[in-house]
């Protein structure tokens, strides 16, 4: 019996990813749906235009065998296919999120994108969104503080840097305020923003890029093809994340748990760092730094704490970067 939670275009790849290699007739698609064969057509057709390598016969349709179908289409993801919206090109997902926000979609919704034209990164930096990576938003409307936001941008980058590191079988760490390296090279970046209503989060944008099969911004990052020696899934990818943070989530009603896990994964926790100002477009001369200390993670509210001679500094996110010595 067809699922009714799924769309027409979700049922047919589900049907004919499950007999993947036969043909399915239309009418047997068109029965199990309750639609007519022509209706079938039309949406097969609408898949064949998406990019799906299905085959035409008198017979009906079937799904050619490749290894590069890796699709971001909203009936990728089943039952939740109405949380899911998708562009082609847009200049940031961000602000798709923040316009789908303030029309008042629920939490949970997903936004992606096959490329970015002016996708951005912390301190305004551009963040370089070419084929082949997976560059999404969440949005999420937790009813937290707006003091607590810091919270919900924890809680996703655990839920990123341990779906990450198991995707790719090695160990992500964190890197405050917002970054995720594997093996010393930049694999995923987060950018968070967010809308209050007194003193209320009304809603919080979590931006996340991750290197999947994209060539690498700089000789400092990796992607998630070179770590495991073939092409990965975007579409694995994403759903890796939602699943991870789905489990990560209750812990925003334990910060210092909640803390103690970003903590465990944290780069350098322990060793001595530069505090540098973050508009520099280099931080190779130490010179210029504004202090020295030991990094000790991270606070409740985000904030990256340095212990220095004169006792504990807290910086909030953006107001530094920390290199390590």
């Amino acid at each position: 019996m067809v699922n009714e939670k799924l769309s027409t275009k979700a049922y047919i790849l589900q049907r004919l990813r499950q007999e993947r290699g036969a043909f399915v007739s239309g009418t047997r698609l068109g029965e199990a749906l309750g639609i007519s064969r022509v209706a079938v057509w039309k949406a097969v057709k609408s898949l064949l235009g998406a990019g799906y390598p299905i085959e035409e016969a008198s017979k009906g349709y079937r799904l050619a065998q490749t290894d590069s179908e890796d699709f971001l289409y909203p009936w990728e993801f089943g039952e939740k296919e109405s949380l899911f919206h998708y562009w082609k090109t847009t200049d940031s997902t961000m602000n798709r999120a923040g316009e789908l926000a303030a029309q008042g979609i629920c939490g949970g919704t997903v936004i992606t994108a096959e490329t970015q034209t002016a996708g951005r990164g912390r301190n305004g930096k551009p963040w370089v969104s070419a084929q082949g990576g997976l560059f999404f938003t969440l949005l999420e409307r937790p009813g937290l503080a707006v003091a607590d936001y810091a919270l919900m941008t924890i809680t996703a980058h655990i839920a990123a840097a341990g779906a990450i590191g198991r995707l790719c079988g090695k160990r992500a760490l964190l890197r405050w305020p917002n970054d995720i390296y594997i093996e010393g090279r930049k694999i995923a970046g987060i950018l968070s923003e967010l809308h209050g209503e007194g003193d209320r989060l009304s809603w919080i944008a979590l931006g996340i890029g991750i290197n999947v099969g994209n060539d690498p911004a700089s000789p400092n990052s990796v992607n998630c093809t070179e770590l495991l020696g073939r092409p990965v899934s975007r579409r694995e990818a994403l759903l890796a994340v939602l699943q991870e943070l789905e489990k990560t989530k209750r812990l925003k009603d334990y910060p210092q748990e909640l803390c103690g896990q970003w903590n465990q994964i944290a780069e350098g926790r322990g060793g001595r760092i530069a505090v540098v100002d973050p508009s520099r477009k280099t931080i190779a001369n130490y010179k210029e730094a504004v202090g020295k200390g030991i990094f000790l993670g991270i606070d409740t509210a985000g904030r990256g704490m340095v212990k220095t001679d004169t006792g504990i500094t807290r910086f909030t996110p953006g107001s530094a970067s920390f290199v390590f010595l």
